[in-house]
């Protein structure tokens, strides 16, 4: 023990304790950030006395679901950033997030938007 508390007492002591130190918060906040994904958000439940349980969604939730629904309707996307379209079956608009698409019918409908079909979907 007093060989450690005199190591711990040298300038090269503290500086492998303090890098000890930080390591160790450092992967004591990764693993908290990991343990706080692990519950996925189920809502918000309101409560009334006499009454029965609502639950509702969260908005991001709601908001994916309409895109969703609309995926299933319609023939073309577009971003809502961008100037090209493509058509549902085309995978170079893969990558474009579902809460940025812009969905239409025709591809008439999209050129009239101001987007013009992509390349990689001739």
């Amino acid at each position: 023990m007093e060989k450690i508390k005199q190591f711990i007492e040298t300038d090269k002591g503290k500086d492998i304790l303090v890098v000890i130190i930080i390591i160790l918060v450092g992967l004591g906040s990764f693993e908290l950030g990991r343990l706080s994904k692990n519950d996925q958000n189920r809502g918000i439940k309101v409560e009334y006395e006499g009454l029965e349980a609502n639950v509702i969604k969260s908005t991001e939730n709601s908001f994916n679901s309409l895109n969703k629904e609309n995926a299933n309707l319609k023939n073309f996307f577009a971003s809502n950033r961008g100037t090209k379209y493509y058509s549902i079956s085309c995978g170079a608009g893969k990558t474009i997030k579902e809460e940025n698409r812009v969905y239409f019918d025709t591809s008439i409908e999209a050129e009239d938007a101001g987007y013009a079909l992509s390349s990689s979907c001739r």
